[in-house]
């Protein structure tokens, strides 16, 4: 046994090693960011120092520095945060409400969220900034006409930039909400029709000019930093008032001239970074704004809820080959993983970098879901009619509370997201979502079925929301909202997740592993609310058994439990699929058993609820 003294010794010569390692590392990043050096837009391509081309893969900050009300579950009543904030003095005060919003912002985006970025595969991250953390607003300036700076937007982008530069990601700093907001879109850019709007005011135009000027001649030496993503999704009609978003605009006269102007003071300090424009109609609406005006420009685009084809994005193409300049997918998601790996494809079947929106928010389609606290879910239903005002108290507590919520750690992680996105855009192999082991007694959920595209480890006929190319209503694909972002249905139940509206022609595949060859008995539980109806299993492609009635149960979750008998299992790896092969029902979990033996569970079992 070592004594106390030598044990004491070798802590302090690992410890010794460890501050060593990690200053060598920090020297490794900053010569590589330099040997690298900044990107550039060469002709269609951006490149880095080294004369290498660069795809960003990058995702957006989105709810940090500016919340939407959509991520908020506040949508319906208070879309932009000026209004959330106004309801949420009204419950706390003002004191506490700035309480609330310091936790927020502390807690929302740390180092530890950069570092899984980076371990899951982006490159870089876009960083949407409320200029109201970095500035006062026109009409709190204590002298007209002057900017007052603010130190907290300035240290939150330093910090944000040194986890960037430790783990050898490009920053791209966005401006998403502009001074007086850019269109008739208000949540996106917190905009307030009662006050005047970027288009409407010169002051406001010139403070959005003196901030990117500020931010350049603080960044200007830093080739971490991406690139200067002038103005997010500007949407404004104006030479017809009724274009609210500018998509049919023909001009965009002050559009084009407000970009000009940004850039000409970005370049009175700052000749190296790239800078990326928008056009109008939320991005892509160029009439008018080109050609370029700077040789280190990129043309952003956004793509959301259409199809994942060539001519969804041949209008942008053209841009790219007409004025020889980079293209960028600089926002798209909020949508199935079968759309994200259609459309991670496209663009880099065509050269095209993308940023994805956003890294986390209440809600299933990213790849962290912020938690909703019981507490805060009573202040919403307490906002939208549907139940009592919480105590002051109460209310500051469930808000902190939900402050808490956004820390990665108490985040619910979606690693069907992040496959999605970056594995099973290169490979249509599928892989298990949980190791299965199977033995007598053993339980597999119904939604841990295995990670891959639709068709190779489920097949579902509703994968994805196409309403903008269909012309519709958004359409559905997980009807449930929950637990993954495929096209299977999955609910909430009182006992956990189930597969619910699993339908004919339907099935799921399941990898288990078997550490000894038999036959084993299925125990498959399922509810109908309707008209039931049949079930099957095959291993690595071969029906194992007969099909199985799916019986009617009387509702979604009233369970009751099917066998499947004499099912043979190999040793070591095999590959189950379960299908629906008529009518719609409902899966909650299957059991194995080893043939002639029984755990205690009955065929048609019923659930004690």
């Amino acid at each position: 046994m070592m004594n106390s003294s030598a044990a004491c010794t070798m802590a302090k010569q690992l410890l010794k090693r460890i501050g060593l390692l990690a200053l060598l590392m920090g020297y490794l990043s900053i010569t590589q960011a330099h040997a690298q050096g900044f990107l550039k837009a060469d002709g269609k391509k951006i490149m880095n120092g080294s004369g290498e081309e660069v795809i960003l893969r990058g995702m957006g900050l989105g709810g940090w520095m500016l919340q939407e009300g959509y991520m908020m579950r506040t949508g319906d009543v208070a879309g932009q945060q000026h209004a959330l904030k106004a309801k949420i003095e009204e419950l706390i005060g003002p004191e506490k409400t700035n309480e609330f919003y310091s936790a927020w912002l502390a807690n929302h985006t740390r180092k530890i969220d950069i570092d899984s970025m980076a371990a899951w595969g982006f490159n870089s991250v876009r960083l949407p900034m409320h200029y109201n953390l970095y500035t006062l607003p026109v009409e709190q300036e204590p002298v007209k006409g002057q900017n007052t700076w603010l130190n907290q937007g300035f240290a939150m982008t330093d910090s944000l930039l040194a986890w960037c530069k430790a783990n050898n990601m490009y920053l791209i700093l966005d401006l998403h909400a502009a001074p007086g907001g850019q269109g008739n879109d208000l949540n996106i850019s917190d905009g307030d029709p009662n006050k005047p709007f970027l288009w409407e005011s010169e002051e406001n135009q010139q403070k959005t000019i003196a901030l990117w000027r500020k931010l350049a001649e603080r960044y200007k030496d830093e080739p971490w930093i991406g690139a200067y993503d002038i103005i997010n999704e500007p949407n404004w009609g104006f030479t017809d008032p009724n274009d609210k978003n500018g998509c049919s605009e023909e001009q965009n006269g002050p559009l084009r001239q407000l970009m000009v102007e940004i850039t000409q003071a970005i370049r009175e300090v700052d000749q190296q970074h790239m800078i990326i424009i928008e056009g109008n109609c939320w991005g892509n609406n160029y009439k008018g704004v080109l050609p370029t005006w700077d040789d280190n420009v990129v043309l952003s685009f956004h793509k959301y809820w259409n199809y994942n084809d060539q001519e969804s994005i041949q209008g942008s193409l053209n841009l790219r080959d007409k004025y020889n300049v980079p293209l960028w997918l600089g926002e798209t998601g909020e949508n199935s993983n079968v759309w994200f790996t259609q459309a991670i494809s496209l663009a880099e079947k065509n050269g095209i970098g993308w940023s994805w929106w956003p890294l986390k928010k209440m809600g299933f389609n990213n790849p962290l879901e912020v938690k909703v606290a019981p507490g805060y879910q009573k202040i919403l239903d307490y906002w939208k009619g549907k139940g009592e005002k919480p105590a002051a108290d109460e209310a500051y507590k469930a808000l902190m509370h939900q402050a808490q919520n956004t820390k990665l750690e108490n985040c619910m992680y979606h690693q069907d997201v992040v496959d999605a996105m970056f594995r099973q855009v290169q490979t249509t192999a599928t892989k298990p979502f949980a190791a299965h082991a199977v033995a007598a007694g053993t339980t597999i959920k119904a939604v841990n079925y295995d990670l891959g595209r639709n068709g190779f480890a489920y097949f579902d006929k509703d994968t994805a929301n196409y309403h903008i190319s269909l012309g519709s209503e958004r359409t559905l694909w997980n009807r449930g909202h929950a637990y993954r972002n495929d096209g299977v249905d999955i609910k909430t139940g009182s006992d956990g997740y189930y597969v619910s509206n699993f339908e004919e022609g339907e099935w799921l595949q399941y990898t288990v592993n078997v550490p000894q060859k038999g036959r084993y008995k299925l125990l498959v539980q399922v509810a109908a609310a309707g008209t039931g109806g049949k079930i099957s299993v095959s291993n690595n492609g071969a029906i194992l058994a007969a099909t199985t009635v799916v019986p009617v149960t009387g509702g979604e979750q009233n369970w009751e439990t099917i066998e499947i008998a004499h099912v043979p299992l190999a040793q070591g790896k095999n590959t189950l699929r379960v299908r629906a092969d008529s009518g719609e029902f409902s899966l909650n979990a299957i059991w194995f058993e080893k043939a002639g033996k029984s755990t205690g569970r009955k065929a048609k079992q019923k659930s004690k609820r």
